[in-house]
């Protein structure tokens, strides 16, 4: 996970999808890869970890977040609604950075935050926009670290795609 050309050359059609998002929505490949990184580790079935009670007892997830993109129910319906592809799924690739590219492209606009900035829109995409604009990341360290290694996987992938026969 962590040689993007390697991602890239054992499956083909991610960088189809990456490609498509970033010519619809105009967020560069490697900021989706790391973004994805982070939510899912590139599994298309990822999903939340489950809640106990008495420490056994199953009682659901944490949350809705499912895919690669780690989409919640409500903010993949926003999306459907907004124009997302008819029978989107959030484990297929291509709805899922689709998604993603929605989503950044809408804080963008309303945040400000450049499409190339992987540590800002990850906190945004993390926390949801009203989160980001309140600052409820300031008070979570931890969050502030993954943001962090989100940021510098995308620079170490940029810099892997530049070289990579399969990303041109």
């Amino acid at each position: 996970m962590d040689d993007a050309c390697a991602i890239l050359q054992q499956r083909p059609t991610y960088y189809r999808a990456f490609r498509a998002t970033e010519r619809r929505w105009g967020v560069p490949v490697h900021v989706q890869m790391a973004v994805i990184h982070q939510e899912s580790k590139f599994d298309s079935d990822a999903r939340t970890p489950l809640r106990f009670t008495l420490g056994v007892i199953p009682v659901g997830r944490q949350s809705s977040a499912f895919g690669y993109s780690q989409a919640l129910d409500g903010t993949w319906d926003e999306y459907l609604a907004d124009g997302g592809r008819r029978n989107a799924r959030r484990d297929d690739i291509r709805d899922a950075t689709d998604f993603m590219g929605w989503y950044m492209k809408q804080t963008e606009e309303q945040l400000g935050i450049p499409l190339w900035d992987a540590r800002r829109q990850y906190l945004a995409y993390h926390e949801g926009r009203t989160g980001y604009r309140r600052g409820s990341y300031n008070s979570k360290a931890w969050l502030m670290r993954v943001s962090s290694s989100v940021g510098d996987r995308a620079v170490m992938y940029q810099g892997q795609l530049r070289g990579c026969r399969h990303a041109r």
